[in-house]
């Protein structure tokens, strides 16, 4: 069983992704492709295509609902790296069920996290 968010995506495809302008600077340490964002003001980049009226991260790839994948997925923003899917560590989260509902897709239970053996976690795969 894949890790369930690779069926899904659609925090990606949900909400604006904005964060530091230092996240895309690599003198400053940064890591996410700076050609991949946008300036919003002067303390803040979001990634290309999260501020659209319907927006959809320019790094993600595949369908939303069906096959999804970050193609920066080592290299994605904090806040990327902050959100928590429901239930993958045993609680709810309005952030991941409001994404998968604007798609029609069924909020996650703690049955999605439960692998092909009985009681085995599903362990995160990098995309």
């Amino acid at each position: 069983m894949s890790h369930p968010c690779l069926r899904c995506g659609a925090c990606c495809a949900h909400f604006r992704v904005a964060f530091h302008w230092s996240e895309a600077e690599a003198f400053m340490g940064g890591t996410v492709p700076p050609e991949l964002t946008e300036r919003i003001d002067p303390h803040r980049v979001a990634m290309r295509g999260t501020q659209a009226r319907q927006p959809h991260c320019v790094a993600l790839q595949g369908a939303v609902g069906t096959a999804a994948s970050c193609s920066i997925y080592a290299q994605r923003p904090s806040v990327c790296r902050e959100v928590i899917p429901a239930w993958e560590f045993g609680a709810p989260s309005a952030q991941c069920d409001k994404a998968r509902a604007a798609y029609g897709l069924a909020p996650l239970t703690p049955e999605d996290w439960i692998g092909p053996d009985a009681g085995e976690p599903v362990l995160p795969q990098s995309a």
